[in-house]
């Protein structure tokens, strides 16, 4: 990490005045597996505090031995709505537990691809675009050098920090992010720490 901070600071003026407020990088990671993406798709266009209580009461309707694929196609329908599931989020995850059962999608296997490959085998499954496989990539598989470009954070960041006269788009996000690389997943974090009312 000192190696990510160190660069980012020589590559990046106004990033490096980013870090020195910010303070000392802290991440928390998840792991990849099929929970982790059901949650994903669940909290999908929510806020925090009710994407939390739909989870919560997905989780209950699993039952033992929790979120997995075979649980989530055994619940039925009924109970997973009840929890508080739209219909198409339901059919978002029944798609993802259906093609993980079937092998289509082996959450094992994912580490060992490139990140490219990760965002193809991820962006199959209904309801899973690429920001949610960004956010994978970035918070699962922990790689380095991801910037998601779709994200709103980020861009207002981007727009925010460079003095840009609207949202960038994602061709003029790259070209910002260019020197940060092979630490853009590092920079991303410190550009969402940067929308902090504490961190302005």
């Amino acid at each position: 990490m000192r190696a990510a901070i160190s660069h980012l600071k020589k590559a990046d003026p106004k990033l490096r005045q980013v870090i020195e407020t910010v303070g000392p990088y802290r991440q928390q990671f998840g792991e990849p597996t099929f929970e982790y993406l059901a949650r994903a798709i669940v909290y999908q266009q929510l806020n925090g505090t009710a994407a939390a209580t739909i989870y919560g009461r997905f989780q209950t309707a699993c039952g033992r031995p929790g979120v997995v694929p075979q649980r989530v196609l055994r619940v039925g329908e009924e109970r997973l709505r009840a929890a508080g599931l739209s219909k198409q989020k339901l059919s978002y995850l029944l798609d993802l537990a259906k093609r993980t059962k079937r092998r289509e999608l082996v959450f094992e296997g994912l580490s060992e691809l490139p990140d490219e490959a990760v965002i193809e085998a991820l962006t199959q499954v209904k309801g899973i675009g690429e920001w949610t496989a960004h956010m994978f990539l970035l918070f699962a598989l922990r790689r380095p050098d991801i910037l998601p470009v779709g994200d709103y954070g980020i861009r207002a960041a981007m727009k925010k920090l460079y003095g840009l006269p609207e949202l960038p788009k994602p061709d003029e996000m790259r070209r910002i992010g260019a020197p940060w690389r092979p630490w853009s997943s590092v920079a991303s974090w410190y550009l969402w720490r940067s929308l902090d009312a504490k961190n302005p």
